[in-house]
């Protein structure tokens, strides 16, 4: 959210899989996230007017897509930034090393956000990579790096409006490592107690940055007690809402040919044969359910 926060309305948005409360920000419908996940190929859409491309679930193909934006705003001559997302493990990744390289040769307006915490599903970051810190990596590129307490959101939006700035005025990319952690499992087929201790867990569970940045503006007298309560009421019943539309959306989401629609501009003669091959099981299927 501090990072995201630095761009405007015009820049685009290239999240990984963990951004949806950037997504959100950025204006994506709360049932877009829910048909998206349940398998609906509706909720991957761009929705006018929202520069936000759908998360990308291969690790680190996202830097490349959002490069490639960035250098075609530079070649058309806006003033548009490209912001991009990944975690410790994507810088692993073939595709880290030729955003970055491309990024920094044509000083593309792009900022690389590295969510580092600490774990590459169950592969330590002391076990990826020999560099002391991943911000450093930028060295060798050309670009700047800077590393930043990920569970501070006001150090976090800092980095990131510097970095946005400096994009948009054509001083190009940088590199952004946010230091964090993954308090849950990596996905519902983990176990992370099978190679983490608890005690390691229970440390960054005290840096917890939503609690934090509570704790933080109720200090301030920016924020009460009985206004969190009623923005929770009012999120929760946002929720029931979108799972209402969700519903609904779903009901009408039966065309399977769809699918098709949006990868494209003109589809290859492979990809064209594929959904004439499906447009005739579906026909075959209907006529038979008929």
């Amino acid at each position: 959210m501090g990072a995201v926060a630095a761009l405007e309305d015009r820049d685009w948005l290239v999240p990984a899989f963990r951004e949806t409360a950037a997504e959100l920000w950025r204006g994506k419908k709360l049932e877009n996230v829910l048909l998206i996940y349940a398998g609906y190929n509706e909720g991957g859409l761009i929705e006018p007017e929202i520069n936000n491309l759908p998360g990308a679930v291969p690790v680190g193909t996202q830097m490349l897509h959002a490069v490639g934006i960035a250098w075609g705003m530079q070649y058309r001559k806006t003033d548009g930034v490209a912001m991009t997302f990944f975690g410790d493990g994507a810088t692993s990744e073939g595709d880290f090393h030729e955003a970055l390289n491309f990024a920094g040769v044509f000083q593309a307006p792009v900022v690389f956000v590295c969510q580092n915490n600490h774990w590459a599903i169950s592969i330590p970051r002391s076990r990826q990579t020999r560099s002391k810190t991943l911000a450093q990596k930028a060295i060798a590129y050309g670009l700047p790096g800077i590393q930043v307490d990920g569970n501070d959101i006001l150090a976090v939006y800092a980095a990131a409006r510097e970095a946005v700035d400096r994009a948009r005025s054509g001083g190009g990319p940088t590199l952004i490592e946010c230091v964090t952690y993954r308090l849950s499992m990596h996905t519902t087929a983990d176990d992370p107690k099978r190679y983490r201790k608890d005690e390691e867990v229970k440390v960054w569970e005290g840096r917890d940055p939503l609690i934090r940045y509570q704790k933080y503006l109720i200090d301030k007298n920016l924020l009460s007690n009985d206004k969190v309560a009623e923005l929770e009421e009012e999120v929760k019943n946002e929720i029931k809402r979108a799972l209402k539309r969700f519903d609904e959306r779903a009901a009408q989401a039966k065309d399977s040919l769809k699918m098709f629609d949006h990868v494209y501009e003109q589809l290859p003669p492979h990809i064209q044969a594929q959904r004439s091959e499906l447009q005739q099981e579906l026909k075959a299927k209907k006529k038979a359910e008929n």
